[in-house]
């Protein structure tokens, strides 16, 4: 055992950091369609009759499948029980099944007029495909999250999952500043081709396969090298009964909780957060992207700097904590009428860009310290599963709220809508999520204290 575990591959740093390379790039795909609709809110609305209803409608779908169906879980169970190769696999194909029915959708390729169910037809299949490659990228997530700990456990573990973080959202920089003006440059006659950014992305994806079918011949390799010869171990191998483990485990629910409530709070505001730029800063169409696609980048710096301190620091619970109370003041920061100006917003955007690296540096390596290596895969989908109810019912929300109560002024001219809208009240749903944060950050603390997960101590094992 002591040879198999010398000569391991992941012993090579040169070929752990190279896996986590191939299979960041496969996220970063998938990222790259989660948002990529997000700054193209205004033309939706402006030339294919969309309101904010149809937008948060088509967002909240992300997680039908995950949610209701139980879709996520079923994947970390398949995850657990076959392996990394067999479910990241089905996860990069389902993604490019989703986003093709998107692209189907956006470009009208079949006539779209009529209802389904009473949603509009195309709001309901390119809804339908979202859904679709939510399935996909999440199981993605929750499969990439347990390569990273089968190569860097007792090693780099935070480090490398910040890495992972910061590659992926470069794709959710790129779809927050790229498709508007891609859409506009790619245009004819005035018209913008509103289905190129998705066209792009679908490509993306498929490049994303191909990186991650690289991957299993490393992943190979590294069970050979360790003497495994099925992707599963059969001493180790998860047994259903291990999900009564896992959902018996306080800190395993206050994680969860605490990972619903920061992302409610980050990702559906993304969603908005071009028009938020157009509404309340005045910035124009050309350049509303770009300011919220500068949040990834602060984390594409930060999340692997804070990582690398909770792997040698320890203080993950503490880092927790501190990123919560940064998204209440950022949120809260946004809802004041008067700081209007658009170096207001991107202060703010920066901001948040460091409270978003500050949570997730801490709570995804946090994770193996309170649940077991086998049931590991399991546990992600389960928090994943959590986490989207939120990712469902916020935009859903704040979708709701602003055409109910926040259209300000409304007008059609040459015939195209130009619908303007309140943010203070939308923006005030997002402090609550920081505030609810901050306190589930303070019981897990406590429970850490009180259990001795060693959340405050580092993850590099000396």
């Amino acid at each position: 055992m002591t040879d198999a575990i010398t000569q391991s591959l992941r012993e090579s740093k040169t070929a752990r950091w190279s896996a986590l390379a191939i299979v960041s790039f496969t996220m970063l795909t998938g990222y790259y369609i989660n948002y990529v609709i997000s700054p193209l809110k205004p033309m939706l609305e402006q030339y294919m009759g969309w309101d904010s209803g149809d937008f948060g409608f088509w967002n909240s779908a992300y997680g039908w499948f995950n949610v209701f169906f139980l879709m996520l879980i079923f994947g970390g169970i398949i995850l657990d029980k076959v392996g990394v190769r067999f479910t990241g696999l089905g996860a990069a194909i389902t993604m490019i099944i989703g986003t093709g029915l998107q692209y189907i959708a956006i470009e009208g390729v079949f006539p779209m007029e009529g209802l389904i169910f009473g949603v509009k037809k195309q709001i309901a299949i390119g809804a339908l495909g979202f859904g679709i490659f939510g399935v996909g990228v999440e199981i993605a997530g929750i499969t990439v999250s347990k390569i990273i700990v089968k190569w860097f456990k007792g090693k780099e573990l935070a480090l490398a999952m910040g890495l992972e973080m910061a590659t992926a959202r470069m794709g959710t920089a790129l779809a927050l500043a790229l498709p508007l003006p891609m859409a506009k440059a790619l245009g004819t006659g005035g018209i913008p081709n509103i289905s190129a950014p998705v066209m792009l992305g679908l490509a993306l994806l498929v490049a994303g396969l191909i990186a991650f079918i690289w991957y299993t011949f490393m992943d190979k390799k590294l069970e050979a090298s360790e003497g495994i010869t099925d992707d599963i171990n059969e001493e180790d191998a998860f047994k259903v009964k291990d999900i009564f483990v896992i959902i018996t485990s306080k800190g395993f629910w206050l994680l969860a909780l605490l990972c619903v409530l920061f992302y409610s709070g980050i990702f559906p505001f993304l969603y908005y957060a071009t028009d938020l730029m157009i509404n309340k800063y005045a910035v124009g169409d050309d350049f509303a992207g770009a300011i919220p696609s500068l949040l990834p980048f602060g984390t594409i710096l930060l999340t692997p700097l804070f990582g690398s301190i909770y792997d040698r620091k320890g203080k993950g619970a503490t880092i927790m904590l501190i990123g919560s109370v940064m998204l209440l003041v950022v949120h809260t920061l946004f809802t004041v009428p008067f700081l209007s100006h658009y170096i207001v917003a991107v202060t703010l955007i920066l901001l948040l860009g460091v409270t978003f690296s500050l949570v997730p540096s801490a709570m995804w390596p946090s994770v193996p310290k309170i649940i077991p290596e086998k049931q590991l895969g399991t546990a992600y989908a389960l928090i994943f599963w959590v986490q989207n109810w939120g990712l469902m019912g916020m935009p859903l929300l704040i979708g709701y709220v602003l055409e109910k109560y926040c259209i300000t002024s409304q007008e059609v001219v040459n015939g195209v809508s130009r619908i303007s809208y309140d943010y203070t009240l939308p923006m005030g749903i997002f402090a609550a999520t920081g505030l609810l944060a901050i306190v589930v950050a303070l019981l897990l603390k406590a429970e850490d204290k009180k259990q001795g997960y060693g959340l405050e101590l580092p993850n590099i094992q000396k």
